[in-house]
């Protein structure tokens, strides 16, 4: 897909982050859009802007884990556009809990947004990108779904699915040669408010503590990242990775293999023992 002018593209969580700059990408490219979010207000803003540059977009509530509240916006999206082109499953949340002390409703709540939340995204709007017959499906997986990381068990979880769900969904596209393109992403560390929105750990001043310092080292901004996933669709990218930590973090394991795990242990200890908080306190990042 070399032209997004006049393509219909639908993109989850797209009340703000990466989601919102795909959005605003698009618009300048001059595609429609159909944009959702659980939060009401962030995508009805979203939208907004892209109208001012004189893009059609429609804001969608939508809670991507419900899997017939998505089917039933699949068609919504169909039935007011005419066709879909572009479907970019984005939306994500994040929590951070060992395994052990990791609570039930977090863990459902983070699948069902980040690993159902595409699987639904795809299946839904799979046969109405087959039916436009130049679609593509960009699914947004993480540098989380290439290695793991203590106290990330159900994110790494989440993105390692995306990522092995996406890579076989590509290989069947092919096999069957439907007129779809497919895209995994791998983000690195983008400044987004996902880590002041996660889950698990503390609340209050420690979670804006966890932002700031999380603001600090992501080394990519969304509109950064949203041209950079906008380009892998247009070279037809099997994977796309996003900032200079992605393309070290993916090289890790490659080199290192399961060895890997060997030295994120002893960091990992050293964080629980709270140096981190002394270095962040002499870093200016905690109050």
């Amino acid at each position: 897909m070399k032209d997004f002018a006049g393509k219909v593209a639908v993109v989850t969580g797209a009340g703000s982050g990466i989601g919102r700059s795909l959005a605003l990408n698009l618009a300048k490219r001059g595609a429609r859009l159909a944009l959702s979010d659980i939060d009401t207000a962030r995508v009805v803003d979203t939208a907004g802007r892209c109208a001012a540059m004189g893009a059609p977009a429609v804001p969608f509530t939508l809670d991507v884990a419900d899997r017939v509240a998505v089917y039933e916006h699949a068609d919504a999206v169909r039935d007011q556009f005419g066709t879909v082109n572009l479907v970019f499953n984005n939306a994500g949340v994040a929590l951070g809990a060992d395994v052990v002390a990791m609570d039930w409703d977090d863990f459902d709540w983070l699948m069902g947004i980040n690993f159902w939340g595409v699987a639904h995204g795809t299946k839904a709007f799979l046969p109405h990108l087959i039916d436009s017959g130049d679609g593509h499906i960009v699914n947004v997986s993480s540098v989380f779904g290439l290695l793991g990381i203590p106290s990330q068990s159900a994110y790494n979880a989440a993105k390692f699915a995306v990522r092995g769900f996406t890579e076989a969904l590509r290989q069947e596209v092919r096999a069957a040669r439907y007129p779809v393109g497919v895209t995994c992403v791998h983000p690195g560390g983008i400044k987004t408010n996902i880590a002041r929105n996660a889950r698990g750990g503390t609340a209050g001043a420690d979670r804006e503590r966890i932002h700031r310092g999380f603001q600090l080292i992501a080394l990519t901004r969304p509109d950064t990242a949203a041209r950079r996933i906008l380009r892998g669709v247009e070279r037809n990218s099997p994977r796309v990775l996003i900032g200079p930590d992605a393309r070290i973090l993916d090289a890790i394991p490659r080199i290192l293999g399961p060895y890997y795990e060997d030295l994120a242990t002893p960091l990992y200890r050293i964080a629980q023992f709270d140096l981190y908080r002394r270095v962040a306190e002499r870093l200016g990042i905690a109050s």
